[in-house]
């Protein structure tokens, strides 16, 4: 049985890490009745969120209607379902007549591709007349309506002093004895996904009396969505949809998803089901080759739809019980590129501080964009603009623009970023800087042409912003799409 659903906590009490989230929710449960508002939980994957709104439940005796991932999501069925639920009276039992309804995955509602039902959930929550919990990863992928419409609670990610103890004590709970060192690594990889932590640890006690240090190969797990999680959900339950829909979520190129899927798929799957799958990430594995040849990095989406719509498809009647995956024979490959992970990260969170999005909408759909414009650094004045704009040092302007190792060329736009940088300072000071001498103010060179340079940077750089008001304006996708076929040395493959 899978650890994280058999120790699954009972009560908030019980619940590790995030005490000022677990107190805030445990305050909105007690008061509801004198504000009567839904309340978003978000945050990072296999934080606690779920577990924390079912011991809630728990805790105040209040039965749940649940509307998760694997159900419909269009408006006929939020509004039967949950909505009934909602907006009905009392239940015969528990917590005072009251029941609580949990909405999974809130973010990954989406308006015309829900048929509605992003417009049905926030028309839901603000007619509620019983409580209502939404789960979500990325709270400003929700619609601007549904967030003013619900108190929000941020569950932040586990620190490794509050996993540890609870590895501790699966451990003791499954008599398995185990070096702490072993535990604290476990800890260590998973990054404050105290989900993932569990699972990691049971996949290595499996068969075991023991475990130590040396058992534990590190490397960086994902935290947008477990990769782990994801093979269950390819291989064992969705559909050819949803599991492409969920790959988007896996913050693994395509190259090494399928070695992923590849090592773990025997392990569910025999006889036509396997060999039909096979195909699939044969045909995927060609249109990678055609990546690798051309540096056409759109045809990813036709390797994406087979090793992942084509695998689920392939699959012939139901999976259960719990399987044990492991990493591709390459594990020691994903912990040493933990330095490019961090550059792309960092990059982001610039991005996305910025402009007001999610780190996810940054690298997505932002940062392909920044990386063919910018590859190479061919576009000077507008690798110069992006530097400035984001505050990039050397190595994340490599990075971008696929470059490598910080060159002379990188440097020297580098420096030119902070002349560009102290120019806007003053262009933006109001007149405090008047009177300042020329070589305080100014720098070297021609100034019209710097002037026309801004400004096209501004207009480049602007246009993710400018698309949110004009829906006439293609997608940073679209773009993207546009500009690599004009580019294909687009050098997407280091952070997509």
């Amino acid at each position: 049985m899978d650890w994280t659903e058999k120790y699954r906590p009972s009560s908030l009490s019980e619940l590790r890490g995030n005490n000022k989230a677990r107190d805030k929710l445990q305050e909105w449960a007690e008061t509801w009745d004198e504000h009567r508002k839904a309340v978003v939980l978000h945050g990072s994957p296999g934080v606690g969120k779920t577990s924390a709104a079912h011991a809630l439940a728990n805790d105040m005796n209040w039965p749940t209607i649940e509307l998760n991932a694997s159900d419909s999501r269009t408006k006929d069925v939020i509004e039967r379902v949950a909505g009934e639920a909602a907006k009905s009276g009392t239940l015969t039992a528990g917590g005072g007549g009251r029941r609580i309804v949990i909405l999974d995955e809130a973010d990954n509602i989406h308006g015309n591709a829900d048929r509605g039902g992003s417009r049905a959930v926030t028309s839901l929550v603000k007619e509620a007349s019983q409580p209502m919990v939404l789960i979500a990863n990325e709270f400003y992928d929700m619609s601007n309506g549904l967030r003013n419409a619900c108190e929000d609670i941020e569950f932040r990610d586990v620190s490794k002093r509050s996993i540890v103890p609870v590895l501790r004590d699966l451990c003791r709970k499954e008599d398995i004895e185990f070096e702490t060192e072993a535990l604290e690594r476990i800890a260590e990889m998973n990054s404050g996904d105290l989900r993932g932590a569990v699972k990691d640890l049971q996949a290595l006690a499996d068969g075991k009396d023991r475990i130590v240090a040396d058992d534990v190969v590190t490397g960086e797990r994902d935290t947008t969505q477990g990769v782990f999680d994801y093979l269950d959900t390819v291989i064992k339950k969705a559909g050819p949809e949803e599991a492409l829909k969920a790959s988007y979520d896996v913050d693994e190129t395509p190259d090494d998803l399928i070695n992923w899927i590849e090592d773990n798929m025997p392990k569910d799957y025999e006889g036509e089901e396997l060999a039909v799958a096979y195909d699939f990430l044969a045909n995927a594995d060609k249109w990678l080759g055609r990546v690798r040849a051309t540096q056409n990095y759109s045809y990813w989406r036709y390797a994406g739809d087979n090793m992942t719509a084509g695998v689920a498809a392939a699959r012939r009647g139901e999976k259960g019980g719990w399987t044990r995956y492991g990493p591709p024979s390459y594990w020691s490959k994903l912990g040493r590129s933990r330095g490019t992970r961090n550059k792309r990260d960092y990059v982001a969170r610039k991005i996305a501080a910025h402009h007001g999005v999610s780190m996810a909408t940054a690298r997505r759909e932002i940062m392909p964009h920044l990386a063919v414009m910018t590859h190479h650094c061919k576009n000077r004045d507008l690798t110069v603009a992006m530097t400035a704009r984001y505050d990039l040092d050397a190595e994340h302007v490599s990075f971008v623009t696929g470059s490598g190792k910080d060159t002379n060329k990188v440097q020297s736009i580098v420096e030119d970023a902070e002349e560009r940088k102290a120019e806007l300072a003053v262009e933006h000071s109001g007149g405090a800087f008047e009177g300042a001498t020329a070589g305080e103010t100014s720098v070297e060179g021609d100034e019209d042409e710097d002037e026309a340079s801004e400004e096209q940077a501004q207009v480049t750089l602007g246009d993710s912003e400018a698309a949110e008001e004009d829906d006439d304006e293609p997608s940073p996708e679209e773009r993207a799409d546009e500009a690599t076929d004009d580019d294909q040395q687009s050098g997407l493959g280091d952070f997509v």
